[in-house]
């Protein structure tokens, strides 16, 4: 049984990035999970069913959001690099530019 996510041999790779590649996956996953959600949210009229989708999405991002933490803990220019975009204010691509810069 293959995993998509390895684009070298398994066996040559190291525990941690193999560690990494499952996180990834994981949160890939769970982005598309949110998605689901979201369109699935927009159409429904019931609203039990309706809190019911959003009390799911919403476990869903914390799961997003904790491989997310995970891998930047593991990748410190990564973590630098997204402290001057995230939460902040203004043109979100002119905050990718500076932090980006400020990171090299």
């Amino acid at each position: 049984m293959g995993f998509e996510q390895y684009h070298e041999p398994a066996s040559e790779l190291s525990e941690q990035v193999r560690t990494f590649a499952r996180m990834i996956t994981s949160m890939t996953e769970e982005a598309e999970a949110i998605g689901w959600y979201e369109q699935r949210i927009s159409l429904e009229r019931d609203a039990q069913a309706k809190a019911i989708m959003e009390n799911a999405q919403h476990e869903e991002m914390k799961h997003f959001g904790m491989d997310l933490e995970f891998l930047l803990r593991s990748k410190p220019k990564w973590r630098e690099t997204l402290k001057g975009i995230l939460f902040t204010s203004g043109d979100i691509v002119k905050a990718g530019d500076k932090a980006e810069e400020a990171s090299e």
